[in-house]
């Protein structure tokens, strides 16, 4: 059996954290995998086990998505469009492939619609299609325009046979962020929240009941970077915690450079780091973004956490995760309006005094995706008798 994925992330690093999971996934069940990707694969990254197409890369300009950067830095035009759907279509053509995943869209990317229907369509197209599958997360981002939704959800019910929303309906369902969720409910399979393999295959000595502080690729997280800097400055000294400030590797050295004159004992400051979830299951505090991977690496630590969701231009998939585990005691939140040092270290005393939260949250989306889509294929084993009824869920600490 072979699987093709296709991903494009643009900003952040989520969405290919979450397709490099599942890919590996497929792999431990005998699928061989080819990962097509549009844009760098963070260094934090490991894709071994898998193929890997690296198609003409492309990258949002800014947090508003409204243009398009080539890898020179340059606004893409219709002959770079013409390259990059000629080398999508020559990647999935190349063999056949027995299941055909792309992650977000249709819920999402829909500037890439031109690329992906040539995609689809020829998928549709071969003597013996392939299983179409959307991988999507638990939230997404809502349209002003109620037609763009409808439209997901048309595309939904054009091409795919199968939608995996690697989400726990315990904390979050599908219909929160898409109104048109009913019409393509007999597609969905929840599969729990997606966490890669550093959560489980690292240790570290690092983060003992320190305050760790975040910002997943760092290409939105300056502001809380610098608001952490001197936010320990307000903490009661009985709450005088280590902190420590893992700068993403979006952020350019000279201003890493930068943030590191504040270093001190106290206070350390270092990139981003591969054994990240190690840190956090050592730290007393999780101060960051509400990014998807991040919140999932949060939950899996048990640890309570101050969120300060990335809300700008009309984003809400971050403030929508950041209540949703306010209301079950498990985060603290500021808005980014509000932000400072002061905000920061008030929501963090909050965050360490709120009491032991009863939420387990299901964290293996990734097996049970793999698990979901190797019934769809036919090639079910034997343990997967209890399919979607076996979800490894975290266990809360005394916080």
């Amino acid at each position: 059996m072979k699987a093709f994925i296709h991903v494009q992330h643009l900003l952040g690093s989520g969405h290919i954290v979450r397709a490099v999971a599942l890919g590996k996934a497929l792999v431990r069940r005998g699928i061989a995998v080819t990962l097509a990707t549009g844009n760098v694969i963070p260094e934090t990254v490991d894709c071994e086990g898998m193929t890997v197409v690296k198609l003409p890369a492309v990258r949002a300009a800014s947090a508003k998505f409204d243009a398009l950067l080539d890898a020179n830095g340059t606004l893409i035009n219709e002959a770079w469009w013409e390259g990059r759907i000629a080398a999508t279509l020559s990647a999935f053509s190349s063999q056949h492939f027995d299941l055909l995943i792309t992650e977000t869209y249709p819920f999402g990317r829909r500037m890439f619609s031109a690329e992906m229907t040539r995609l689809l369509e020829q998928a549709s197209a071969e003597p013996k299609p392939p299983w179409v599958v959307c991988s999507v997360r638990d939230l997404l981002v809502r349209k002003d325009e109620s037609w763009k939704e409808e439209w997901m959800a048309s595309q939904a019910l054009a091409f795919y046979d199968r939608i995996l929303v690697h989400s726990d309906p315990q904390l979050i369902t599908f219909e929160e962020s898409f109104p048109y969720e009913h019409r393509v409910s007999s597609q969905i399979r929840y599969t729990g929240y997606i966490s890669d393999d550093r959560a489980t295959s690292t240790t570290s000595c690092d983060g003992k009941d320190e305050i760790i502080v975040s910002c997943g690729g760092g290409a939105v997280g300056s502001a809380l970077l610098r608001a952490a800097l001197s936010a320990s400055n307000h903490m009661p000294a009985n709450l005088s915690h280590k902190w420590r400030i893992l700068v993403g590797q979006d952020i350019p050295e000279e201003e890493f450079g930068e943030l590191s004159k504040s270093s001190s004992s106290q206070l350390i400051i270092e990139r981003a780091r591969k054994d990240f979830p190690a840190l956090l299951r050592n730290a007393k505090l999780s101060i960051s973004q509400a990014g998807y991977n991040t919140v999932v690496d949060i939950l899996r630590a048990g640890i309570p956490s101050v969120l300060v969701p990335f809300a700008q231009e009309a984003e809400t998939e971050q403030t929508q995760r950041s209540l949703s585990l306010m209301k079950h005691q498990r985060a603290v939140a500021v808005p980014e309006k509000v932000l400072n040092a002061k905000t920061l270290a008030q929501a963090a005393q909050k965050a360490l005094s709120l009491p032991v939260a009863n939420l387990h949250v299901a964290l293996n989306g990734a097996e049970i995706s793999a698990q979901v889509l190797a019934a769809d294929l036919g090639i079910q084993t034997p343990t997967d008798h209890t399919l979607g009824i076996i979800w490894e869920r975290n266990i809360s600490r005394d916080l």
